[in-house]
């Protein structure tokens, strides 16, 4: 038994008992932990785990597009999540033109869609200003683009239908998505909402098929677009959800085409599944329509 310390030094040092020695620390387990930099990261509102740490199950996946002004922010970000978890998504923005903040207001940087790479972006900033578009956050912004896809491309330019093969190819997202249709479109913002389902009407449902838009709307800049990327991911899972279970309740004939039991339930099931999600994102303002491709 060990002595109090305070009692040894009023005993005789001759006849003192010698304190035992500490017992020896337990082995190391074999396992090792994980240091707290790689632990799971939480996610905005405690929504699901992040898509780069969901196990991959390969089972069937709705078809994504996301859509914002430019297809540089919340698009982005939102077409980047999918991809990561292994969706089929394409993305653009309905813009007339790419805007990026300028050195003012009323010198915005401005390009063309579908022409002017990301990467070309990146280097002409780059070279006019580094520091001021470094600490604006538009050369990390691009950074991340340039790892998505080429370059920002155009909703009202997009021929539905067509395959996307050859310059798409090594678009993060592009495994699942050659044939050129989605089964859900996601818009950050309602005027983009709006555009989206103006054009579907212009264009007069040549291949019949229904296609859902969705509106989430998201303030345009780089922190509440990371909160949406969060969101986007989990309305996604929560549909794909839906799909597989009709599928697998009724068989899977004539969805390819947007047609059969599956996708019919699977279309009356969605304003249930967008309210759910709703409750879980109470500040993220959405809209939803069934429309024609």
């Amino acid at each position: 038994m060990a002595s109090d310390p305070r009692l040894a030094r009023m005993s005789d040092p001759r006849t003192a008992t010698p304190p035992q020695p500490p017992p020896p620390p337990p082995p190391k387990a074999e396992s090792p932990q994980l240091e707290s930099s790689e632990a799971t990261p939480s996610i905005p509102n405690g929504t699901v785990q992040d898509s780069r740490l969901r196990p991959e199950d390969g089972g069937f996946k709705l078809k994504f597009c996301t859509v914002c002004a430019n297809n540089q922010n919340r698009s982005m970000e939102a077409h980047l999540r999918l991809s990561l978890a292994s969706y089929p998504v394409i993305s653009f923005g309905t813009g007339s033109l790419v805007r990026l903040p300028g050195p003012s207001i009323t010198q915005p940087n401005v390009y063309p869609f579908n022409v002017i790479s990301y990467d070309q972006m990146y280097s002409e900033l780059s070279a006019k200003d580094s520091r001021l578009y470094r600490a604006n956050g538009l050369l990390t912004m691009l950074e991340r683009n340039r790892g998505v896809k080429f370059a920002p491309e155009r909703w009202q330019d997009w021929p539905v239908g067509k395959p996307r093969l050859d310059k798409y190819k090594q678009d993060k997202g592009s495994k699942g998505s050659e044939g050129g249709v989605v089964d859900v479109v996601i818009t950050c913002e309602e005027r983009c909402w709006d555009a989206v389902v103006d054009n579907l009407l212009e264009r007069g449902s040549p291949l019949n098929r229904p296609v859902h838009v969705i509106n989430v709307d998201i303030k345009d800049n780089h922190e509440e677009g990371l909160i949406g990327g969060s969101a986007i991911l989990d309305l996604a899972d929560s549909l794909n959800a839906a799909a597989r279970e009709e599928r697998e309740k009724t068989g899977e004939g004539g969805w390819v085409n947007g047609t059969g039991d599956a996708r019919m339930g699977f279309d009356q099931r969605v304003p249930e599944v967008l309210a759910e999600w709703q409750e879980r994102w109470p500040n993220l303002a959405a809209l939803w329509t069934l429309a024609w491709f």
